[in-house]
């Protein structure tokens, strides 16, 4: 019985040693994404390298499988897509702002289509969500109208406020994960057994005589 209470304490630090590490993660990122905030043309510029370098090793560990699995039906499709994302890996490390450039262009078109397509479908439809999707509609067009008439500039900040702010959530995410999983660890693991007091020298030498 003892034992096994005090293998469940043991497991109960282990478990809150790794919810502590996970809520320690979750800070780094929401310093990153507060960082990224004030820092918006960095943010894009480092967003960008990222994702051409994901491109990039995603590419080489396709091509790498694909000379694995030769001799089968989809060989030359899987070169070919590994080709496609090392290719495009390269051309977004060479030139991440342009890139930005030409992804901002397609997330100011996105939020215009989608807005557009929000907005009409709430007049027509008028279901329960009404108002909120009507909102949410005036909101996506509203804002692909600032992307778009601020391009090419808006290209500068636009990438690296959604990038800083998912890094943000997702720290806030981790924190709250963390906190609450360590709370939950301490109110289901039983308290540690306590340890016999040691025998005093008098009682030591009672026992040797």
């Amino acid at each position: 019985m003892a034992q096994d209470s005090h293998d469940a304490v043991r497991e109960g630090k282990k478990l809150r040693r790794s919810f502590g590490w996970l809520a320690f993660l979750g800070a780094l990122l929401v310093v990153a994404g507060i960082v990224g905030l004030i820092y918006t043309g960095l943010a894009t510029l480092t967003s960008m390298l990222l994702f051409g370098w994901l491109l990039l090793i995603g590419g080489v560990v396709g091509l790498l499988h694909a000379i694995e699995s030769r001799g089968t039906s989809y060989f030359w499709l899987a070169v070919v897509v590994a080709a496609l994302n090392i290719a495009a890996g390269l051309v977004v490390i060479r030139h991440p702002e342009g890139t930005a450039e030409a992804l901002t262009m397609f997330a100011a078109l996105l939020f215009l289509t989608g807005g557009v397509f929000r907005l009409v479908g709430s007049v027509v439809v008028r279901g329960p969500q009404f108002g909120w999707t009507l909102v949410q509609g005036a909101f996506g067009i509203l804002l692909g109208l600032f992307v778009l008439f601020d391009w090419p500039d808006s290209s500068r900040y636009v990438l690296g406020v959604f990038f800083s702010l998912a890094l943000l959530f997702d720290g806030l995410g981790l924190i709250a994960i963390g906190v609450g999983g360590r709370r939950i660890v301490s109110m289901v693991t039983p308290p540690a057994p306590p340890t016999p007091p040691k025998p005093s020298e008098e009682d030591q030498e009672q026992s040797n005589n």
